[in-house]
């Protein structure tokens, strides 16, 4: 018997959702079991005694947005992985998903062959990675052990340390410049140099690999 795997869509817009859900339900061993327009419709509708194994969840959206619903879900149903769904690309958005505990990012208007390869991903290694969530952010989470200090590894500064603290946070340069009471050039060398130690390209990139090995914390 195929092992089906279970999708909910939130999504404000009808028309999208039903289409998305059209779609994933071409999809073999994919099925959708939930639709919902917000945070708070989706609560209401969850079953507990059948989750959904991923949650495709929308950013804007009225009475709960998906960073509040990504957080509820973080909290309330930790097995279930949530795939930001989104027509926003900015760093901020995604490393705000990210700190909320989406396991990817999925644009929508990516191609059908992205979104399954999304789900087959964040089911079988924990994460999507795609040109916004470099892949490399794995490769490197790989080589560290839970119990590691990363700067072992790496020979971090604490300068640099900091830095990547700070760009979890969707504080832009200028404003991380002025916390660290440096000049907005040496945070730029800070993150060239972060950068060239880590072998990553991106903010995002950075901000993945700190929350994951535990130099920012969730709140």
């Amino acid at each position: 018997m195929t092992n089906i795997k279970y999708i909910a869509i939130v999504d404000d817009h009808a028309l999208f959702r039903k289409g998305l859900a059209g779609l994933i339900n071409c999809f073999p061993g994919y099925q959708v079991i939930l639709e919902a327009s917000n945070g708070r419709d989706m609560i209401h509708r969850l079953q507990v005694e059948q989750l959904p194994d991923i949650i495709l969840l929308d950013i804007s959206m009225p009475e709960m947005d998906g960073y509040a619903t990504a957080e509820w879900l973080r909290i309330n149903h930790p097995s279930v992985k949530i795939l930001a769904l989104s027509t926003m690309d900015a760093e901020s958005a995604i490393i705000k998903m990210i700190r909320h505990g989406a396991k990817g990012y999925v644009l929508k208007d990516a191609e059908p062959s992205e979104l399954k390869r999304a789900f087959e991903d964040v089911l079988s290694i924990g994460y999507f990675f795609n040109e916004l969530i470099t892949r490399k952010v794995l490769l490197s989470i790989q080589t560290l052990t839970e119990e590691s200090d990363i700067r072992t590894f790496v020979k971090l500064t604490d300068r640099e340390t900091e830095f990547l603290k700070q760009i979890c946070s969707e504080k832009s340069y200028a404003e991380i410049a002025d916390e660290m009471c440096v000049s907005v050039r040496t945070v730029e060398g800070y993150r060239n140099a972060v950068c060239e130690k880590l072998q990553l390209k991106t903010r995002t990139g950075l901000a993945m690999y700190a929350i994951k090995n535990g130099i920012v914390k969730l709140d």
